[in-house]
């Protein structure tokens, strides 16, 4: 587990947040409103009781005209609407699996196209991962969540957090990473030889390494490839 962040901590922020953020199903999220606003995917209401309002954010998706250069230049798109209103909604993608992530003060980097909801007091921004993300097809950069609240993300399967400890790296297929969380250090590690180059790989050859201490997601089904998939 993360550190500060023990079994016992997580059950607590998930306590507090039960209320507001619960799923109906593994594919469906209802969230709870008392005059209350969120953001969540344009387009991923399915359905809701009460008076909601619906408002897209925009060009700059809630993080202002920087924060809107910064995601073009990188190639990270996301497109979010504020959901306000009492009653409850009900939200969904694409009938993918979806995951709770509560946040308690820490960042959550996840790709843009897994994130379906969050609370609107987290903040979110664009983190740069240079050229070892053109590679994989993850782009020049990922989205992080940080603040206190809580996160609901996608998946094709359902998303399994795998843990990362001092002095054991995890290495993951980068069409299979959801996102992560923790003190890590991401870097590639690629394994390209004579059979790689001509067409007799094993497919493998190009993996996210991460070190330190934290929680990597994973999927069980991979991505379009990107220009080195071999």
């Amino acid at each position: 587990m993360i550190r500060g962040l023990g079994h016992s901590a997580v059950e607590s922020v998930c306590c507090r947040f039960v209320a507001r953020f619960r799923l109906n199903g593994s594919r469906m999220l209802a969230v709870d409103l008392m005059n209350e606003t969120i953001r969540a995917l344009n387009g991923s209401m399915v359905a809701y009781d009460g008076q909601m309002t619906f408002k897209r954010q925009g060009m700059t998706g809630g993080e202002g005209l920087r924060g809107f250069v910064r995601r073009r230049v990188a190639g990270e798109g996301m497109t979010l609407m504020e959901v306000t209103g009492q009653g409850t909604v009900y939200l969904a993608a694409e009938a993918a699996e979806i995951t709770l992530i509560p946040l308690q003060g820490d960042t959550l980097f996840v790709e843009s196209e897994s994130l379906l909801a969050l609370d609107a007091g987290l903040q979110t921004g664009v983190q740069f991962v240079g050229l070892r993300g053109m590679g994989t097809g993850q782009g020049l950069a990922t989205t992080k969540v940080d603040g206190h609240g809580m996160v609901a993300i996608l998946s094709d399967g359902p998303a399994i957090a795998l843990e990362v400890a001092p002095g054991m790296p995890l290495c993951v297929d980068p069409h299979a990473y959801v996102g992560h969380r923790g003190q890590l250090q991401q870097d590639v590690v690629t394994d390209v030889n004579w059979r790689t180059v001509l067409g007799q790989g094993s497919g493998e050859s190009v993996q996210f390494r991460y070190q330190g201490h934290g929680l990597v997601y994973v999927q069980p089904a991979e991505r379009g490839g990107g220009i080195m998939e071999v």
